[in-house]
């Protein structure tokens, strides 16, 4: 049982949900434009100048990347109206989850953000992130990132009581992923190939609606760290191992107080006690649908909000008219 944060304030939860969707209004004048970062630098102003209007006092511990790379919304920013005075509140975001899906006019793009109280978010470095997720209703360790994918696909299957063959896999569209797809079509899996946003992805596997039972391959960090949060809310498991391509990006990592390079993070690391995740769709997908534009000019947005300690999970259609946010 999560006890209720006496930091993050019901209010909030609604809060939320407006911010991400001034990120997604905003992104959605690009879908389609062929601007992978013109759609990006919309969706960042949106949320920033909604998160500005808060009053706490937040800071961006999951971001567009360290300051020198990102000129809003990097990681260890300041914002809300009320620093100093307010709440102290930690915030994983990522205004536009699928810039390029966003660009190409594809599906499953989606602004997205969670928030909690300050440390209960892991400040996760900019750099790749080994995954598994699964579900809720199966028994704890029913996967293990140390284990294959067939021991893996086997245990599911059994825990759901189904044969190796009708468990349904999530899987980022790569090379790097080519190895794992091809184990999963040997023992008979559907695979269900995404082109970007494993965010959405992991979170598929909690809503019987996508008949997707897991997922699996590397994506970011700190997508994994906003994926956790979902699945904190509505229940699930993931594991994640942060994985490092050089130097560089170990560096990174210790800088950011990371010693145990090879540490499986849990649920539970990745994000704790109280926790706020919203999510609004740009494009239509698998989750959300996309933000509309009406003939009279009424913006239509699809959003859903979470939070941990209620395990309550709200729906929420927006209608938008002129010279509203």
């Amino acid at each position: 049982m999560v006890t209720a944060s006496k930091v993050l304030d019901r209010v909030l939860v609604l809060e939320m949900v407006r911010v991400t969707e001034c990120a997604a209004i905003s992104a959605s004048k690009l879908i389609g434009r062929g601007d992978e970062k013109a759609a990006d630098a919309a969706a960042v102003e949106g949320m920033r100048d909604a998160l500005n209007q808060l009053a706490f006092d937040g800071t961006v511990v999951i971001g567009e990347g360290e300051r020198d790379e990102a000129p809003m919304l990097y990681i260890g920013e300041k914002v809300g109206s009320a620093q100093g005075t307010g709440p102290k509140i930690d915030i994983a975001l990522d205004p536009l989850e699928g810039t390029t899906i966003t660009a190409k006019a594809g599906p499953n793009a989606l602004a997205v953000l969670a928030i909690a109280e300050e440390g209960g978010l892991l400040n996760a470095p900019d750099v790749y992130m080994d995954k598994l997720a699964i579900g809720p209703g199966y028994p704890e360790g029913t996967v293990d990132l140390n284990k294959s994918v067939s021991e893996n696909v086997r245990s599911l299957a059994k825990a759901k009581g189904v044969e190796p063959h009708e468990i349904i896999t999530c899987v980022l569209d790569r090379p790097r992923h080519e190895a794992i797809i091809r184990e999963l079509r040997s023992l008979g899996c559907g695979v269900v190939l995404i082109p970007d946003g494993d965010v959405a992805g992991v979170i598929a596997t909690t809503n019987p609606d996508t008949t997707i039972d897991m997922y699996m391959g590397s994506g970011g960090a700190p997508e994994g760290v906003l994926a956790a949060a979902a699945l904190r809310c509505v229940g699930g498991q993931f594991q994640g191992r942060l994985l490092f391509r050089n130097d560089d990006e170990r560096g990174r990592a210790r800088r950011w107080g990371i010693e145990d390079l090879d540490r499986v993070y849990f649920l539970n690391d990745l994000a704790r006690g109280d926790v706020i995740f919203a999510a609004t769709g740009v494009t239509d997908g698998s989750l959300l649908k996309g933000v509309k534009r009406r003939r009279d000019g009424t913006i239509t947005t699809a959003s859903v909000v979470m939070r941990a300690s209620s395990g309550t999970v709200r729906w929420v259609d927006g209608e938008h008219r002129r010279g509203e946010r």
